[in-house]
């Protein structure tokens, strides 16, 4: 950890005291050291969050820039190779995009139980190697969870026939699956151990990894696609080995790593510990609200690509455009709420109710700062934002016209980052897809397409958009009052000394075991 991490994570700063300070000078002394722990959290976060946005992102790139060799190819492996990854722009044939998603929603929603059980455990735990059980656990459950997702994959043909898709491209997007299978495991592993660094505060580990083996992707892409007789299918090959790739050079940098040695969280495989079923259930409580969290958000975006399709070509062309957008801009939330995640679960560790209070209402102000300033770039930019994609007028203008929606709910959209954050570090991922859940299908898909869709609306594409704009203000300041308002953080740090206690007690049992069994 930096020296800045850990003086806020220290469980008390009590200045010494020479019997002579007045009463006013100790008020503002106390503000004054306030005021400075204050901007260190501010400072901290963003710092924190800016790797991880960047993360995220190259993440984004490596199926994208995959996209974009296969589209070489020709329209036919183009529309299949997009079909079948959740980054591809909107083609007309949005059905399939779910399908992908699925898998990483394992990894990426799965793994939002690290962000609880093991950033307490780090400064929680009587054992820092308590947190490298955790994440042997989360590969190991994500593994088998992500098989009846790889089943989904092997024999999606018929499900993609019967959403009405031509019988060459569901069984293009099929073989394609079944390709990408082999890559799934890895990314699940690579994102499993980006999780276990960034408990320990350790946040641009992955980026760096991400930088190395991004061109790298891009290099197999060519090669399978264009060099082999693998044709299009040289796509999920190459982000398949990609993925395999970044998760070897992640582990090798955590261990050579001074910081991690350090840190002292490894402490080698334990599978009796790992297997256990009481934390096997306890983790699954965490990693299956999370995978709802982050799935229904996705699955509701979907639905409003699906309905765009509906509207007609120039519909669609927007569409495509502001998803695109959407999924760039959402990388900045995303980051800064698992920075936050992060935060607030070592605070909870620790036992700093006081820090973990500030630095969750630091988090929500820091969302907002930045959900401002690219809601006014958007505004600013309505007008020419489409020329970054397309030459057709009419599509521009249309563009213009839902743009200022997607730039009204950037702060929203920072608060449900942020706060989702919070509660993911607190151990409430369940409230978060609650929250999802209620705003998205029960209140704003039906409100979006009837606006689009209803003679006397007709809103077309902004009908869409301004359901969803509904629901993340709904996600974001209700998550918020719940942060604000619904949290006895005193609590939240018993529930968290009592999850690690639990975990103590579990390993101390498999370890009196184990020493029976030797001797």
């Amino acid at each position: 950890m930096s020296d800045e991490r850990q003086q806020l994570l220290a469980a008390s700063t009590t200045a010494s005291y020479d019997g002579t300070t007045t009463t006013s000078e100790s008020a503002s002394a106390a503000s004054a050291a306030g005021a400075e722990s204050l901007r260190r959290l501010f400072t901290s976060l963003l710092v924190d969050s800016i790797p991880v946005i960047l993360s995220y992102a190259l993440q984004n790139s490596i199926q994208t820039s995959s996209i974009l060799v296969v589209g070489r190819l020709g329209p036919d492996e183009l529309s299949a190779a997009a079909f079948s990854l959740m980054f591809a722009m909107v083609t007309g044939e949005e059905r399939s995009h779910f399908f992908c998603r699925t898998g990483w929603c394992v990894a990426l929603g799965g793994t939002t139980a690290l962000d609880t059980l093991g950033s307490q455990a780090f400064t929680g735990g009587d054992r820092r190697t308590d947190v490298s059980i955790h994440l042997q656990r989360c590969i190991l459950l994500l593994w088998l969870l992500f098989i009846p997702v790889a089943v989904l994959w092997t024999y999606v043909d018929p499900v993609l026939r019967a959403f009405g898709q031509a019988e060459k491209l569901s069984q293009d997007v099929q073989t394609f699956l079944r390709v990408l299978i082999a890559g799934a495991p890895g990314y699940i592993a690579f994102e499993s151990v980006k999780k276990y660094l960034q408990c320990q505060g350790i946040m641009r580990a992955s980026t760096f990894v991400l930088i190395m083996v991004l061109p790298i992707n891009v290099l197999l892409n060519i090669f399978f696609i264009h060099f082999t007789s693998l044709g299009f299918l040289g796509s999920p090959v190459a982000i398949s080995i990609t993925y395999w790739l970044a998760f070897i050079i992640l582990c090798l940098f955590t261990y050579f790593s001074p910081t991690h040695r350090l840190n002292g969280t490894w402490g080698g495989l334990q599978l009796q510990t790992v297997l256990d079923l009481r934390s096997c259930v306890a983790f699954l409580q965490l990693a299956v609200p999370g995978m709802l969290m982050v799935g229904t958000e996705w699955a509701a975006f979907e639905i409003v690509a699906l309905a765009a399709g509906r509207l007609g070509a120039l519909p669609l062309a927007a569409q495509s455009i502001i998803m695109t957008a959407d999924q760039i801009l959402n990388t900045i939330p995303f980051g800064i709420g698992v920075a936050a995640s992060t935060r607030i679960g070592n605070l909870i560790g620790s036992r700093s109710a006081v820090d973990a209070k500030h630095a969750s209402h630091i988090a929500a102000f820091l969302s907002v700062v930045v959900g401002t300033a690219v809601m006014l770039t958007l505004i600013a930019t309505k007008n020419v934002f489409g020329y970054l994609f397309s030459d057709d007028e009419d599509v521009i203008r249309l563009v213009s016209k839902v743009m200022p929606l997607v730039a009204s709910f950037q702060i929203a959209d920072g608060l449900a980052g942020s706060c989702g954050g919070v509660l993911r570090g607190q151990g409430r991922q369940h409230l978060g897809a609650l929250f999802n859940i209620i705003a998205y299908y029960v209140l704003a898909l039906p409100m979006g397409i009837t606006l689009a869709f209803h003679p006397r609306t007709h809103m077309g594409l902004e009908g869409l958009w301004t359901g969803q704009v509904v629901a993340l203000f709904l996600v974001g300041f209700g998550e918020y009052a719940v942060v604000w308002l619904g949290t006895d953080w005193n609590k939240e740090i018993q529930k968290g000394v009592e999850r690690n206690i639990q975990q103590a007690k579990i390993r101390a049992m498999h370890d009196e075991s184990h020493a029976e069994a030797s001797s």
